[in-house]
């Protein structure tokens, strides 16, 4: 049985989740934390529940989805993996991220992935896996975490709770989004929950029916 913890973290509220099953092993997705009492929770949660972490993955790499991956890094050890095609905007971020928070007593060391994933690609923790599903337009390498043992996927910020990401960021295109879209309301069944990178949960069917900009 899959279960999971979600924050939301940082002054953009990003959503953070840590996924585990009763193998002990955990998948962190969007390591966002950036005030210290949300680092601090985040790592104590991890260490009250036991938990093993074997994946740090990253729905795509603007900078307020990897708030805290230095301190997984430190912690366990491991890396983030986030689609190549996220590649350049992941070093971006890595270089920019103290100027963009204005930090004059803090420095975030954000390390770069060694690992760059796949569509298609299995991630797998415990007796569990998610599916990549790659869904440019937000940015290049934006991607759906799917899994379909328990109906649902995390979207990042491709699809929001009655609203979709934008795609007039660096690296975004409209037409890729629109495509991307397109395809996931087509594969996944209406019953699919949906955890987005920013607002509450929603589901595939909701969203079809009632998303303004999916019209």
């Amino acid at each position: 049985m899959i279960k999971f913890k979600k924050w939301m973290m940082n002054p953009c509220q990003t959503a953070c989740h840590v996924l585990s099953d009763e193998s002990g092993e955990a998948i962190i997705i969007d390591a966002c934390a950036y005030y210290p009492k949300e680092r601090e929770n985040l790592i104590k949660y991890i260490e009250n529940e036991n938990l093993k972490p074997v994946h740090n993955l990253l729905t795509h790499g603007h900078f307020d989805h990897l708030l805290c991956n230095d301190l997984i890094r430190e912690n366990y050890g491991l890396l983030p993996e986030v689609h190549k095609g996220d590649a350049t905007i992941i070093a971006m971020a890595r270089e920019r991220i103290n100027e963009v928070l204005g930090e004059s007593n803090f420095t975030y060391d954000i390390p770069m992935p060694e690992h760059y994933l796949e569509d298609d690609e299995r991630i797998t923790f415990g007796n569990h896996s998610l599916r990549v599903i790659h869904t440019p337009g937000h940015s290049p390498g934006s991607c759906f975490f799917y899994c379909e043992d328990g109906g649902f996927a995390f979207s990042g910020d491709t699809l929001f709770a009655m609203s979709i990401g934008r795609s007039d960021l660096p690296g975004g295109s409209k037409e890729q989004l629109t495509n991307s879209l397109k395809y996931i309301l087509d594969y996944f069944p209406e019953n699919t929950v949906i955890y987005p990178g920013h607002t509450k949960k929603t589901t595939i069917g909701h969203e079809k029916a009632c998303n303004p900009y999916l019209t």
